[in-house]
C-alpha cells in the first residue's frame, strides 16, 4: 500500500511539473510584475485592413491573433531598457494553427526573431524595431485596457 501511495505521489508531481512546463515553454523567462510589456496590445496595418492582437503574459509567453492565425510563442526580454530606451526581445513561435496572418503568410514554429521595443513615456504605446534605432519599425502597438492577460 505504501509503494502505491509513493507511486501516486510521484505521478502527481510529474503531472504538476509537466503542467508548469506547458505554461512556460523552453526559452520563456518570467518578467518582473511591473514590466511595461505585460498586457494586451493591438497593432493595425497601415491600410487598416487587418489588426493583430498580442496577449503578453508575465510568464514569458505570448498568444497572438492575426487574421486567421492563432500562434503561441515564448520569449525573453531585457528587464530594463538600454541607454537609448530599447528593450531587446527574442521571440520564438512554439505553436501555430497553420492559417494565414495579416501579411498572408503562414508562420512556422521554431523560428527565433530578435527585435527591439521602444515604449512611449506614457506606457500605452510601443514600436517594434529590427535594430536598436527607429529606422525600421512597426507600430504603434496600442495597449488594450480592461481585459485580463
Amino acid at each position: 500500500m505504501r509503494k502505491a501511495a509513493t507511486n501516486l505521489a510521484m505521478a502527481a508531481t510529474a503531472a504538476a511539473l509537466a503542467a508548469t512546463m506547458a505554461i512556460a515553454p523552453a526559452g520563456a523567462a518570467p518578467l518582473r510584475h511591473d514590466h511595461p510589456l505585460i498586457g494586451i496590445w493591438r497593432v493595425t496595418l497601415p491600410d487598416g485592413a487587418c489588426t493583430e492582437t498580442y496577449r503578453i503574459r508575465p510568464d514569458g509567453t505570448t498568444l497572438v491573433f492575426s487574421k486567421e492565425e492563432v500562434a503561441e510563442s515564448s520569449f525573453t526580454v531585457s528587464d530594463q531598457p538600454d541607454k537609448n530606451g530599447f528593450y531587446k526581445q527574442v521571440d520564438t513561435i512554439v505553436k501555430d494553427n497553420g492559417k494565414r496572418d495579416c501579411s498572408g503568410n503562414v508562420t512556422k514554429p521554431g523560428r527565433a526573431v530578435t527585435s527591439y521595443l521602444r515604449f512611449h513615456p506614457g506606457g500605452n504605446l510601443f514600436v517594434m524595431c529590427a535594430d536598436p534605432n527607429l529606422q525600421r519599425c512597426i507600430g504603434p502597438f496600442i495597449r488594450v485596457r480592461g481585459q485580463g492577460v
